[in-house]
């Protein structure tokens, strides 16, 4: 039973000065002070009811029980460190699952997935896309990336990577480039506007920013998924709206242009990681890529 078994902390300062032979050298390696030791050894002889300790000249030295629980505990400990050293590297030499919509993975990510590998060689990243809404809460993941807004669940940890901001995108191969890249955003009520099924939120968002009625837009062709179509407006066939970031690459490059503009939404660009996977290489990736969103390209 629980109650049988004394404190694991004082059991781990006995270990460590029974091994060393010192209070001070096991002050030093547990990072801690001599007294701190100290209290430990007596927190637990008091829990056992007998010494483990006696005075031997300006030092101490193991009494009988002592080295019987120095025996024991020292091969429990042993084998501890031994254990978790291995958990610790099969970590390292298992692929850090990514889920990523395929939107994001295609216009975003892959694009600097170079750049990722070198930064954090130790990763192993693997990137993981659905047809479907990704579930940040899969066994098969150990994080998603994820356009949502808070509050977040209390079983995820998230970590806010980037605020969204949506604008419309027109290409210079749109046949009325010249005349719509030039106009009002009124003009874009008047057009039949590129939309996607999977955030239909967007344009209404964005034209009552602008102080525009949504009721007065005309939607157009549809598409399932965003990367289908920014596609689409690359190839001209009209006005699309999507995430900054989903189009600052074909921004700089002239592939598309953004005339009237982006807006903040409340949805944030975020790492989800389900509290049983969080650990040191979430914590990396989501600064890796907190940095990369910062840094234009």
């Amino acid at each position: 039973m629980a109650q049988d078994l004394p404190s694991l902390n004082a059991l781990h300062a006995f270990e460590a000065a029974a091994r060393l032979g010192s209070v001070s050298r096991a002050a030093l390696e547990l990072h801690v002070t001599h007294g701190a030791v100290s209290r430990q050894i007596r927190t637990l002889e008091e829990q056992l009811g007998v010494a483990l300790f006696i005075k031997d000249g300006r030092g101490l030295k193991l009494t009988e029980a002592g080295i019987r629980l120095r025996d024991v505990s020292g091969e429990t400990f042993t084998r501890l460190r031994q254990v978790c050293g291995e958990l610790r590297q099969r970590e390292v030499d298992t692929p850090f699952v990514l889920g990523c919509p395929g939107s994001l993975l295609a216009r975003w990510f892959i694009p600097r997935l170079d750049r990722l590998n070198s930064a954090l060689p130790d990763l192993r990243l693997q990137l993981s896309t659905s047809q479907g809404e990704l579930d940040p809460r899969s066994p098969q993941v150990d994080a998603t990336l994820l356009y949502a807004e808070p509050p977040w669940p209390a079983d995820m940890h998230v970590f806010e990577l980037a605020r969204e901001s949506i604008g419309p995108v027109i290409s210079p191969r749109h046949p009325r480039f010249s005349t719509l890249s030039e106009a009002a955003p009124e003009a874009l009520l008047q057009e039949a506007l590129l939309h996607t099924t999977s955030r239909p939120q967007a344009w209404p968002q964005w034209l009552a920013a602008m102080n525009l009625q949504p009721t007065d837009m005309r939607l157009g062709q549809g598409f399932e998924h965003l990367y289908y179509l920014l596609e689409a407006a690359s190839a001209g066939l009209g006005v699309a709206i999507a995430p900054l970031q989903l189009v600052a690459d074909d921004l700089a490059a002239g592939r598309l242009v953004a005339p009237w503009g982006f807006v903040q939404t409340e949805a944030q660009l975020s790492l989800w990681v389900p509290e049983r996977r969080s650990g040191q290489r979430a914590e990396r990736l989501a600064d890796w890529l907190r940095t990369a969103l910062q840094t234009a390209s």
